[in-house]
């Protein structure tokens, strides 16, 4: 009877143990630390031409409704990347940086990757931010993908296909964008399928990346060049929920 009593109190503390973890839910960490061209903490009542105050409060808005979808909140890495920062965290975000990252940095990502985190990272066109500013490749090479040329494209709109990521095909925005290579496709301009600006891969161990040559859709920008219409926050919440599974 006490060793029965014993492993029903265990099977209790189990569940109870699993209801409080999912309670805590999980973490986006937004990275700012980096010069980014876009993202800041709204708390920081960071201001400019660029991303005006109410700007910068809708896309960040948005990107928290995309993570509450999947129990998750938004915190601010503005300190140097390590290893006991990504510890409690469940997605790393970047986007557009145009500073360098560490060695160190880029190996507490890698293993953060590869111990089944998962990682969002946008890098723009050189008119952002160039590949020697912000040595993102040494970030995403570990995992057999690499940001290459700006787009010589420079046609607006764009699109996701159905895939592991994105439920089906959405209408994103686009304007020229830096190819991506390496990886699954998922995200093109509307100017070709055989160049994308999109890809994914799932790493062993669990964690997943996802590396995009446009950052628009990830600005939540559901307007550009007369088309008002770009379904953003769909292929957002797509992404972001496959990121968290």
């Amino acid at each position: 009877m006490k060793s029965f009593t014993s492993f029903a109190l265990v099977i209790v503390a189990l569940i109870y143990s699993n209801i409080v973890c999912q309670a805590q839910g999980k973490k986006i960490l937004v990275d700012v630390g980096h010069g980014q061209k876009f993202y800041s903490d709204p708390a920081d009542n960071i201001s400019s031409d660029l991303v005006p105050t109410d700007r910068l409060k809708y896309m960040t808005g948005e990107l928290a409704k995309n993570g509450a979808a999947y129990n998750a909140e938004i915190g601010y890495a503005k300190a140097p990347i390590t290893k006991d920062a990504l510890s409690k965290a469940d997605l790393l975000f970047i986007h557009t940086p145009s500073a360098q990252y560490s060695a160190d940095e880029c190996t507490a990502i890698r293993q953060f990757v590869e111990r089944g985190g998962a990682l969002f990272i946008v890098m723009e066109v050189d008119y952002w931010s160039t590949l020697a500013q912000a040595n993102v490749n040494d970030i995403v090479k570990p995992f057999s993908i690499t940001f290459a040329s700006d787009n010589p494209d420079e046609s607006s709109g764009g699109h996701s296909v159905a895939s592991k990521v994105t439920k089906q095909k959405y209408s994103i925005p686009s304007h020229g964008a830096r190819l991506v290579e390496g990886g699954t496709p998922f995200a093109y301009s509307n100017a070709s399928d055989t160049k994308p600006i999109g890809v994914y891969t799932e790493v062993k161990g669990g964690g997943k990346v996802i590396a995009m040559g446009e950052g628009m859709v990830s600005l939540y920008m559901n307007s550009w060049q007369g088309v008002n219409d770009y379904q953003c926050a769909a292929f957002m919440n797509d992404v972001v929920g496959w990121l968290l599974k």
